[in-house]
């Protein structure tokens, strides 16, 4: 384009472009030229233009508003690609070199490499001169397609969620290969196990979950019963029970700092009314680390203690347990309040392994006939028809408690005395129940009504020993 106030795009002698060569100053000139012809094109439109003949405008060898060959163009030309500058282009035979020369492969070499194409193992010479095959030879095209599809199903897609019972796999393969160098007691493996567990659940608690509602159930006096606390306070309810087995094998009880008369409750439910009195109101999250730290130094001191250990007597106040069934009683105990919180902050948790579970029932069982005469000997038991006396250690009436699931058996419970001996002979009756259902039993989470009992032989009998099974718990 040409004209006053108009900007014409000039091109140097020679064809070459001025814009790589401006650098600051070029930039500089071409922003002033921008203003200029800005400036121009205003006079022109007012009327103080050269076509006014004010003169303003510089004039050029060319005339007035035409370029001056003096200055570089302040607008270069864009690039021209070489099809549209008139030049040949290049011939492919110049190149030589820098084209990649074809492969002259024979077509049994070409047909052995359809494998190894499949497999995307071929190189790039390779690969093209097999493809430029394929489109020629209809049989190593049917090959190389077969192939293709064996390759897909060799891939088959696999989640990237990992196995949950991996873990356990791997720590009983790395035990089975190297024990430990102080090996837990199996008595003490479900409390290891159960603690582990609610410790997992607790970690990511926060302030609403710590202080969230729990009601701990059982059953007393036949009767069911309950008391209300919190997340925080079932874990002080934990901490203060198991302080009988820390005081027992010379660990620190709990209730240490806890005032004189107030530590005179020795049962459970007595030294968690004295620990829940002492601590602040309500306990919070605070309460876990002693927790903690105490199941760590029961488990810890069981392990350098050994197996021989698992006969000290442990007192519960009113009776007495050996060490190796008190620490199944606490893992039992654990294990229900465990489920106790996860139910108040609506969070699924499973039962125990089945050989840990099988434990906990075992336990339940033999505890029976002592509670059979408890009960007797509170009036909440109805004689029956005549007396059945035996001497200790003789077969009495008896009970068959059949346990079903993977935490199954059978046990022959006596009925007349705790130191009767359970004998299939004199069987007068036979229970079946699920595993986790006695134990919801046992627990006073379900009542003897409830319960979900097979039942076969004395009624009278049958009742006694679901009650007595609920009489087991206890806060």
């Amino acid at each position: 384009m040409s004209g006053t106030g108009r900007f014409e795009a000039h091109e140097e002698p020679g064809g070459h472009d001025d814009r790589d060569g401006f650098g600051e100053a070029g930039r500089r000139e071409e922003h002033e030229g921008f203003e200029a012809a800005a400036g121009r094109g205003e006079r022109e439109h007012t009327g103080d233009g050269a076509g006014s003949g004010s003169g303003d405008v510089p004039h050029g060898p060319g005339g007035p508003g035409g370029p001056d060959p003096a200055r570089p163009p302040r607008i270069p030309m864009p690039r021209a690609s070489v099809e549209d500058s008139g030049r040949p282009l290049p011939d492919l035979a110049d190149l030589g070199d820098l084209l990649p020369v074809p492969l002259d492969l024979s077509h049994d070499v070409l047909k052995s490499l359809l494998g190894a194409w499949a497999l995307a193992a071929c190189s790039t010479a390779e690969t093209a001169a097999v493809e430029v095959h394929l489109g020629d030879c209809g049989s190593c095209a049917d090959e190389a397609r077969r192939l293709r599809e064996a390759v897909g199903l060799l891939h088959q897609p696999e989640s990237l969620d990992l196995d949950p019972a991996l873990r356990t796999r791997v720590l009983e393969t790395c035990l089975d290969r190297r024990p430990p160098r102080i090996p837990l007691p199996e008595w003490a493996a479900p409390y290891d196990a159960e603690t582990a567990r609610l410790d997992a659940l607790l970690q990511d608690f926060g302030d609403a979950e710590w202080h969230a509602p729990v009601r701990l159930r059982w059953f007393e006096a036949d009767g069911a019963t309950s008391r209300r606390t919190t997340v925080a306070g079932v874990i002080a309810h934990l901490l203060s029970v198991d302080g009988l087995i820390a005081a027992a094998i010379g660990l620190e009880d709990p209730l240490a700092g806890v005032p004189a008369p107030a530590r005179g409750r020795t049962g459970p439910a007595g030294r968690t009314e004295a620990f829940w009195q002492a601590s602040h109101f309500p306990p919070t999250r605070s309460v876990r680390a002693p927790w903690r730290e105490q199941s760590h130094g029961l488990v810890r001191t069981v392990a350098f203690t050994g197996s021989h250990a698992g006969g000290l007597a442990v007192s519960y106040g009113d009776f007495e347990l050996p060490l190796h069934d008190a620490m199944l009683d606490r893992a039992f105990e654990c294990w229900v309040h465990a489920e106790d919180i996860a139910e108040a902050v609506d969070y699924p948790y499973e039962p125990p392994a089945p050989r840990h579970l099988n434990k906990m029932i075992d336990l339940a069982a033999r505890m029976l006939p002592v509670a059979l005469a408890e009960r007797r000997r509170a009036g909440l038991s109805t004689p029956g028809p005549t007396a059945h006396l035996v001497p200790a250690g003789t077969p009495g009436r008896t009970l068959r408690l059949e346990i079903e699931g993977a935490a199954g058996g059978e046990w022959l419970i006596p009925l007349d005395s705790p130191a009767a001996v359970g004998s299939a002979d004199r069987e007068v009756a036979h229970v079946a129940l699920d595993g986790v259902e006695f134990c919801k039993l046992a627990a006073g989470h379900l009542s003897p009504e409830e319960a979900a009992a097979g039942q076969d032989g004395d009624r009278q009998a049958i009742k006694d020993v679901l009650y007595a099974a609920a009489g087991l718990s206890r806060m």
